[in-house]
């Protein structure tokens, strides 16, 4: 029971990060690769301040700092005309830095023994199960966060977003300012995937400086999966996907090392090879379209 209990658990939280991941990937059209460096942003800065015994502001201060981090590769991109994807490696580089900074100098931290938002929990429902009282958490965090993107994708902000990543050119046409656009988009989407890895780092009691690391697969596979199950019929539908998928997600990811159908190490390969297949469907459309239209013609 608690295998499910925790499988369910982790997708909703992660939904958090799959939401940041569709933001910049899907509505702002940019593959963003700070989302590595901004995860274990917030995973550090929530577990040190959990450590420091406020663990309700070390959630709040990790959803800043992505931001902060999301401005940054915003900067490089709009001001100073670095292309997308090595902005976001330059940010993502310089992250691991700060993020050892942040930790301390330490390559992790443990929280075991201190307060976090699950233990203040636990305090307020004693007689409840700790398992149920984690879903709940997860549950309401997931709930929330889908429900204020949903939220800030239908105000005037939103909707230059959504324009922004549709037809950047014929937004700069209608005189909107895209630069703060692209930053505005890009810190709320860093902004959700640090305030997943700050819950995590308080779920799991621990923070490690590499955790980072493959999580940008993690959340396309996700936001990927969540559209073959919802299918992309506009925002809301999206945000709702990207949740859904990381739900799917992890419950494959289970199933996959409980059964040992595939060794631990063998998962972020299959993530990588779930997402290239996705990515690749509409190149094989068009070439299977191709071959048909020449072979109708002969």
């Amino acid at each position: 029971m608690s295998f499910i209990f925790g499988t369910l658990q982790l997708g909703l939280i992660y939904g958090l990060l799959a939401v940041g991941i569709y933001i910049s990937f899907r509505v702002l059209n940019i593959p963003d690769l700070t989302a590595e460096g901004s995860f274990t942003f917030g995973l550090a800065v929530s577990s040190v301040m959990a450590a420091g015994g406020h663990s309700w502001l070390g959630i709040l201060c990790a959803a800043l700092a992505g931001a902060a981090a999301g401005a940054v590769t915003a900067l490089l991109q709009t001001r100073l005309k670095i292309h997308p994807v090595l902005a976001g490696i330059l940010t993502m580089s310089g992250l691991y830095s700060i993020n050892m900074y942040v930790m301390g100098e330490r390559a992790n931290v443990t929280l075991i023994g201190c307060d976090t938002i699950f233990t203040w929990f636990a305090g307020l429902f004693p007689s409840a199960d700790k398992n149920v009282l984690k879903l709940i958490i997860a549950a309401a965090a997931a709930v929330i966060g889908a429900a204020l993107a949903i939220l800030f994708f239908r105000t005037h902000l939103g909707l230059c977003v959504r324009a922004a990543g549709d037809n950047e050119t014929m937004v700069r046409a209608s005189s909107i300012n895209v630069d703060r656009v692209k930053l505005i988009a890009l810190a709320v989407s860093n902004a959700y995937i640090a305030l997943c890895g700050g819950i995590i780092a308080q779920y799991q009691s621990f923070a490690d400086i590499n955790s980072g690391v493959g999580i940008l697969v993690v959340g396309l596979a996700s936001v990927i999966i969540g559209e073959v199950i919802v299918g992309r019929r506009g925002v809301t539908a999206g945000v709702i996907s990207a949740v859904a998928g990381s739900l799917a997600y992890r419950i494959i990811i289970a199933l996959a090392t409980r059964y040992t159908l595939l060794p631990a190490y063998m998962l972020k390969l299959i993530s990588a090879v779930i997402v290239a297949a996705a990515l690749s469907v509409p190149a094989i459309k068009q070439s299977v379209s191709l071959y048909k239209t020449k072979r109708g013609g002969v």
